[in-house]
């Protein structure tokens, strides 16, 4: 049979054990009189031996070294004895609670409190003096003391580990709370940065491709002011970005963010971006004069319809574009941008997708319904249009008439 490998401290308890009990007994000092052993003096070696090797089991076979140990400590009681015997016993007692199983360490206290009960009244009835109280006293030091101490350093040592385990699992939620933070800040960072400045560059590489392709003067003319006025906005709008990004002073006031009152400005400027893909623009506004809505609605609402605008550009084929806003009875904003459907002649400018990926994260923000495809197109229309459908919930903030 192979034994686990003793912990050092164990050893060390062991060889401390050994070697005290062995001076005790070259000394001739024992914990009982001659008159009170059954067996021979030098038997009383053999329980400190069995023992001193138990020592070296407490923490990897607790059990079994508490229940061979009773018997060495039973055995040691039929010779002149050893305290330090009793002392090893009492440590593989201790051992027991506090490395043992839950099972063990619930059990043993419990046992050794009614094995010490059981003994005062025991000897108090045999001796029927109140000295025999002293033997119960005994017991307990040796039993039940080591015992009851084990259960409170493994109680501490349970309660410890808990807590460190909290703390881990406190301090991976909140790792990972910070990275979603960050990761949700870059996601509205890319929005941000795709609705302000794309529809610019979008505009830009249109039209510059335009005045390189057509040899006309005017054509050539009216593409570079429309090169010119779109880089001097999206220059604009890429330093307020960037200065609000580099804005450490703490100020929470919030920036100015684009309304729907701006849709005739964004669809005229539309109009003027689009000249050179054949496209007209349409804004069919039927929300009403009253309408009032929520600042994170209207600023979805205007970004969906800035970038429905700019993939027209760059994607619709020639006709006419579309926009309507209406307010629906279940209390909805929906928001609709139709276009031509196809490849158009001339210019275009490369897509990422990214646009509808940032219009569907901000409709899913609001717990709205986003849709984008192709569709049949209207009697005496184009066969097939790019229909983009926002449906965005909204708060009416309206103060109730009297």
């Amino acid at each position: 049979m192979t034994f686990p490998r003793p912990h050092r401290d164990d050893v060390l308890a062991a060889v401390a054990g050994l070697l005290g009990g062995l001076l005790l007994y070259a000394l001739g000092l024992h914990s009982q009189g001659p008159d009170h052993a059954v067996l021979p003096t030098r038997v009383t070696l053999v329980p400190l031996v069995v023992t001193a090797f138990l020592e070296l089991l407490r923490r990897t076979m607790p059990r079994t070294a508490l229940l061979v140990g009773t018997v060495a400590v039973i055995a040691d009681q039929l010779t002149r004895g050893s305290i330090a015997t009793v002392l090893m016993f009492a440590d593989l007692v201790y051992a027991a609670v506090v490395y043992g199983t839950p099972a063990s360490a619930r059990r043993i206290p419990v046992t050794t409190g009614m094995i010490t009960i059981a003994v005062t009244i025991g000897f108090l009835a045999w001796f029927r003096e109140p000295a025999a109280l002293l033997i119960g006293v005994v017991t307990g030091l040796v039993s039940f003391f080591p015992a009851a101490t084990g259960a409170i350093v493994r109680n501490h040592r349970e309660a410890a580990i808990a807590a460190r385990l909290r703390a881990e699992q406190t301090a991976l939620l909140a790792e990972m709370d910070r990275t979603q933070a960050i990761t949700a800040e870059r996601a509205r960072m890319a929005r941000e940065l795709h609705d302000m400045v794309a529809n610019h560059l979008s505009a830009i590489a249109i039209h510059s491709t335009a005045a390189i392709s057509l040899d006309d003067a005017a054509t050539t003319k009216q593409a570079l002011t429309v090169i010119r006025e779109n880089s001097v906005e999206g220059l604009a709008e890429m330093r307020r970005l960037i200065g609000l990004l580099r804005d450490s002073s703490g100020d929470t006031e919030p920036a100015a963010a684009p309304t729907l009152a701006g849709l005739d400005a964004l669809v005229a400027q539309a109009r003027t971006n689009g000249v050179a893909s054949g496209l007209t623009f349409t804004l069919d506004d039927a929300r009403g004069d009253d309408c009032r809505l929520p600042a994170p609605v209207e600023l979805a609402a205007y970004r969906i319809v800035q970038e429905s605008l700019t993939n027209a550009i760059k994607h619709a084929d020639c006709g006419d574009v579309r926009v309507e806003m209406s307010g629906r009875a279940d209390g909805e904003l929906l928001v609709t941008v139709t276009s031509p459907f196809g490849r158009r002649p001339g210019p275009r400018a490369p897509g990422s997708g990214a646009g509808l990926v940032g219009m569907r994260e901000r409709v899913a923000l609001l717990d709205g319904s986003f849709e984008a495809g192709p569709a049949a197109g209207p009697p005496g229309g184009p066969e097939k249009i790019w229909c983009v459908r926002a449906a965005l919930p909204v708060v009416n903030d309206k103060e109730p008439s009297a």
